[in-house]
């Protein structure tokens, strides 16, 4: 694996959060970045900080809260001069808040999640809306509504959200191509918005199937997951969230619209982790996958919304549909059985202990020419470990995602707040591609309504196979 300098830092780099992707992305950034190592400092409240210190890298074993957020990290952030850079890869830090501190004091910042304070995924004193990613993104909008442009701050940058969002736009140029639709690349949202709508995408699901198998069996009691277990328990938690397309004509009884923002979701009254969908990935084919909550099924339908003015003309339906390391299911039936319980152990696979498998993560596009495409990342256990320690397959498509976004960030020092969706695709993509195993494309002529078995009577839509009633396992 090539060593390339990508870009230089030229003041502190401060990591938050030194759980499975922290360290993965800890040799990345050794790897690709000039840097003064001495004033490199990571900071968790629960590792013990022993692999920190095998790299010579200074570790502070405490918690980021909002009481003493500022305290701890302005100084160090400052530290010696030049532009720190904040890498946030934490739980329960508010990514607002400590995107504007950053801000305030002229540091980088980087995260792959608009993150709350603690408390926020499980407070049942606020309502299921407010709990919601669609409220924590419009907290992202509304800063950037009262400070834009600036020192960049770069939003949502990981594996999903993050890469999914430029995989969509290098579909897009891939069924032009294919449909031999003439088209120029497009250079502004409205374009790319206008190109999906001129292709007839009537969605998009971040469609992921992760094989990776322990050599070990699951004990009961235990979370067992690829990736961070608090991170997608508290997601898990949240209500299920999509982008809402112009082309449904049905809503789930318990579906709600959002009475204030940009309008582009809806959420349903049940745990993303506890609702399931149809969808396909080249791999296993059709399969089922749960709908998740997360930022980039609410921003991709928002920044491919076509408007006539204030009027909304066209966008696509966009949702997660996850289908997560078998272990992790194991985990999730665990939970909901328990009526909503967590384990009290929970594990990470590492890259030891995973005897095979690959994360196939992509995004299929549906509803066009050809029916639907899939596009992504087909990376193997076997393949990471070649190629980058200290993590798996799932982590190392969000690792190598951050640091793409670093270096976006580096290059484009004042571009205010941004998300991974308004990034350059091509050159985050150059950055990540080596780092993600075999990248392809794959078109089906699977639908929804492909090979249902048709025992019993199901209230489907079968005039038009991509709508979400026919996605949506009731």
């Amino acid at each position: 694996m090539s060593s390339q300098i990508h870009a230089k830092i030229s003041g502190p780099i401060v990591m938050i959060g030194f759980g499975s992707i922290g360290k993965g992305t800890l040799p990345l950034i050794e790897r690709h970045f000039a840097y003064d190592k001495d004033r490199f400092v990571i900071i968790d409240p629960h590792d013990d900080g022993a692999l920190a210190k095998k790299h010579g890298v200074r570790f502070i074993q405490q918690g980021v809260t909002r009481d003493n957020y500022r305290e701890l990290l302005v100084p160090l952030l400052t530290e010696g001069g030049g532009q720190g850079f904040c890498v946030n890869l934490s739980v329960d830090t508010s990514s607002v808040d400590l995107m504007t501190m950053c801000r305030e004091i002229g540091a980088l910042y980087i995260d792959t999640v608009v993150e709350p304070w603690a408390g926020f995924y499980f407070d049942k004193n606020m309502g299921v809306e407010q709990r919601s990613n669609y409220a924590l993104r419009e907290t992202l909008l509304a800063a950037r509504r009262n400070s834009p442009g600036g020192t960049t701050a770069v939003s949502t940058c990981g594996a999903n959200p993050g890469m999914v969002s430029w995989f969509v736009k290098q579909a897009l140029l891939d069924i032009a191509r294919d449909t031999k639709t003439e088209i120029v690349e497009p250079k502004s949202r409205e374009g790319w918005a206008q190109l999906m709508q001129k292709l007839g995408v009537k969605g998009v699901h971040i469609a992921e199937r992760d094989t990776q198998r322990s050599k070990n069996p699951k004990p009961m009691d235990v979370f067992v997951n690829t990736w961070s277990v608090e991170g997608f328990v508290s997601e898990g938690m949240q209500p299920a969230e999509l982008g809402w397309g112009t082309h449904e004509t049905w809503m789930p009884d318990n579906g709600r619209c959002h009475t204030e923002g940009c309008g582009a979701a809806i959420y349903l009254l049940q745990p993303g982790a506890n609702t399931r969908v149809r969808s396909w990935c080249p791999t296993p084919g059709a399969q089922y996958g749960f709908l998740v909550t997360h930022n980039e099924s609410i921003s991709i339908a928002d920044y491919f919304t076509v408007r006539d003015g204030d009027k909304v003309v066209y966008r696509p339906t966009c949702h997660y549909a996850y289908h997560p390391a078998n272990d992790a299911v194991l985990s999730l039936h665990e939970i909901f059985g328990a009526t909503g319980k967590m384990q009290e152990k929970w594990h990470i696979l590492d890259e030891n202990e995973i005897v095979d498998g690959i994360d196939e993560l992509g995004v299929l596009l549906y509803g066009h020419g050809k029916n639907a495409y899939w596009y992504g990342s087909q990376l193997s256990i076997e393949e990471t470990r070649r190629i980058a320690p200290y993590q798996n397959a799932t982590g190392m498509q969000v690792s190598s995602a951050v640091l793409a976004g670093m270096v976006w960030a580096l290059e484009n020092p004042t571009a205010g707040i941004v998300e991974a969706d308004e990034l350059d695709f091509r050159r985050c993509l150059e950055i990540q591609t080596p780092y993600l195993g075999p990248v392809k494309g794959y078109y089906t002529d699977w639908t929804p309504l492909t090979d249902r078995p048709g025992l019993f009577p199901e209230d489907i839509d079968t005039n038009d196979p991509w709508q979400f009633r026919n996605i949506l396992v009731r």
